[in-house]
């Protein structure tokens, strides 16, 4: 009788994790380190560039273990995210339009990979974000990582 009740009690777990959004941060102003265990003493495996976003899988102490946009899985400390939101882009020239509308003008177009500051999260598809240089606009979602 107890495992069958928690057998179900992990099959609601499981299925509130999935229900939940993905919660995303961003890398703080310094250059971070991702490893490959919650420790200082676990194996470098990447220097993370200022604002490049990460998708929170959970947090232990003063370590948050990450997805990056290529679904490689992380541990960060803690310190070295902020909650200011970046989004990657993800196709290899998204444009970014005045409003949200396909036939809207476009404001500029942003290459594969680069960091676009997110002002507004999804609606109808579509995020508002602004680049480092000052432009805003909205760009599809499906265009984008992070957000």
């Amino acid at each position: 009788m107890k495992i069958a009740v928690c057998a179900v009690c992990l099959g609601l777990m499981v299925q509130a994790g999935t229900a939940q959004a993905a919660d995303f941060k961003s890398v703080a102003a310094a250059p971070a380190i991702l490893y490959d265990a919650p420790s200082v003493r676990g194996t470098k495996l990447f220097i993370a560039p200022r604002n490049m976003p990460l998708e929170v899988i959970l947090s232990y102490g003063n370590w948050v273990k990450v997805r990056d946009a290529g679904g490689d899985l992380s541990w960060i400390e803690a310190g070295a995210l902020s909650e200011q939101r970046w989004v990657v882009v993800s196709v290899a020239n998204a444009r970014v339009r005045a409003s949200q509308d396909e036939a809207a003008s476009v404001v500029f177009s942003a290459d594969k990979n680069v960091l676009l500051e997110l002002l507004a999260p999804a609606a109808s598809g579509w995020v508002r974000v602004r680049h480092r240089d000052g432009p805003s606009g909205y760009v599809k979602a499906s265009e984008v990582w992070g957000e």
